[in-house]
């Protein structure tokens, strides 16, 4: 037990990353650290995920025009936890995020689990993005006037379930060839950009939020003048039920603020710009998702939306202003495109790591001698990751996407009610502000998102919020994957069991 819960001090981290062959080229200020944020927020989340937790879908209740609070429920938990990431991020300025913080308060054990739990957040949830950037794609070439044939850009699952397709598709040796090109292609393209080095991936990412906001702005001035107030009545269709799953859903929609923290070691003053980094980019996005629900839910009826994997483009195409509709859709493409760049960074910087832990291979922590950038884990986590976006399902990776992001939240949260009691004096540019209350309430939100809160509605129990089981089943069999791995390898192999 004691070797599980060995802890890597925090004079021992900084240490490591002092190393000359594990550093990385500092270049990053705090508005590009924010551009970061706001890169992978502002994506799938808004531009898809926000019509399914309005309008509702096959196996959940909508918010409806309540959304809005979903929004704010959400916003407030995700606000809790980034205080809590600001301060670790201030203390611990190394890649790694929640693995790195877990690591030093929580012990390796927790760590391993933490840093196995965020490839759930950022290589899964690439797969989702990867899809949904696929779909955007599709249809900004179809209004351009090519089409692209739906086996090349169809996933697996729903080619299964869609009478026909598997024998319209064409074939080799009998086998039906379906799967998704546009999202393996564009993966492998920005892997190949995350190579080659941090500086240019930051200054094509800051063009792309640039672009994309712009793009949401457009929609939201634009799309307001076509609002019908009559639209939001009923405000809450679903009482709170609707709400809590509203809230659960656009979750996804908020997923990657923490992404700044793993640009720490690339970051020019860490203590300083990543809470700006991180705080600064979940405000904005906040106030813009509030008004983007609004127009969306103003606009058009929730049943002309329901099911649509691209709402807001579709609202514009359904009051016949095609050329809005146009403009939408290739915002959603800039968009997407700036998340996957994101989470693909990330991935890389938590293996990174791990790896220079002794946790995973060392082969994972090597340094490109001209980019300075970890490019074997790069090209790797890419392979991977498009190899799955070609055949995978969108709804399985977002619900998976979400619960291993707020099972790393609460981690995150009690971590840092540990660190003020275990190393209360140590120099911290940035403090979490009333704790241990903002950390508590950080982890009663993430858990009211994963599990929901039973109650009485219209005569009968029903459970307001949280994931579908089928989501927790994935989680454990994925945990218990994660144990397998680290017992076999990383427990024996880890830096600190090697120490005397």
């Amino acid at each position: 037990m004691s070797q599980l819960l060995r802890k890597k001090s925090l004079d021992l981290i900084l240490a490591d990353a002092e190393e000359p062959e594990h550093q990385m080229k500092r270049a990053l200020g705090p508005l590009q650290l924010i551009a970061l944020g706001i890169g992978a927020i502002v994506g799938a989340g808004i531009f898809a995920t926000i019509g399914t937790a309005a309008a509702g879908g096959a196996h959940h209740e909508g918010a409806g025009p309540a959304l809005v609070v979903s929004i704010l429920i959400t916003a407030v938990g995700c606000g809790f936890c980034a205080l809590c990431y600001a301060e670790f991020a201030s203390i611990v300025p190394i890649a790694g995020s929640a693995y790195t913080y877990s690591y030093a308060t929580l012990g390796e054990f927790v760590a391993w689990i933490i840093g196995w739990d965020l490839i759930i957040e950022y290589a899964m949830g690439n797969v989702a993005v990867a899809v949904t950037w696929s779909g955007y794609f599709v249809e900004l070439l179809r209004g351009l006037g090519v089409t692209v044939p739906p086996w090349m850009s169809t996933d697996l699952t729903t080619a299964l379930k869609t009478p026909g397709f598997m024998d319209a598709a064409p074939h080799v040796a009998g086998i039906p060839i379906v799967l998704n090109i546009p999202a393996a292609a564009i993966t492998l393209l920005l892997t190949w950009l995350l190579v080659i080095g941090i500086k240019e991936s930051a200054r094509f990412n800051t063009a792309m939020v640039f672009v994309k906001l712009v793009i949401l702005l457009f929609f939201i001035v634009v799309g307001a003048t076509y609002v019908k107030p009559a639209h939001w009545h009923p405000f809450a269709p679903n009482g709170w039920t609707g709400i809590g799953t509203g809230a659960a859903l656009i979750f996804f929609a908020y997923i990657g603020f923490d992404a700044v923290s793993t640009a720490a070691e690339e970051c020019k003053n860490p203590q300083k710009d990543m809470p700006i980094g991180m705080i600064g980019s979940l405000a904005i996005c906040t106030v813009l998702y509030v008004a983007a629900s609004l127009v969306l839910t103003g606009m058009v009826s929730l049943d002309a939306i329901r099911g649509s994997d691209e709402p807001l483009a579709k609202a514009f195409s359904l009051i016949g202003i095609n050329w809005a509709a146009g403009i939408v859709a290739f915002g959603a493409v800039v968009a997407t495109t700036a998340v996957l760049l994101v989470f693909q960074y990330g991935q890389a910087r938590i293996f990174f790591s791990m790896a220079r832990d002794g946790l995973l291979p060392p082969a994972f922590a090597k340094i490109h001698p001209k980019y300075k950038t970890p490019y074997i884990n790069t090209i790797w986590i890419g392979v991977v990751v498009a190899g799955l976006s070609a055949f995978a399902n969108l709804d399985v990776f977002i619900e998976l996407t979400n619960i291993g992001t707020l099972f790393a939240f609460i981690l995150v949260c009690i971590g840092i009610m540990v660190l003020r009691r275990t190393d209360p004096d140590r120099k911290r540019s940035f403090r979490t502000p009333l704790v241990p209350l903002t950390p508590i309430l950080g982890i009663l939100i993430c858990l009211y998102l994963i599990v929901g809160i039973p109650m009485i509605e219209n005569g009968r129990l029903v459970r307001s919020g949280g994931l579908p089981i089928e989501t927790w089943i994935r989680f454990v069999v994925w945990l218990v994957l994660g144990l397998v791995i680290y017992f076999s390898y990383g427990f024996r192999k880890s830096r600190l069991a090697q120490k005397p």
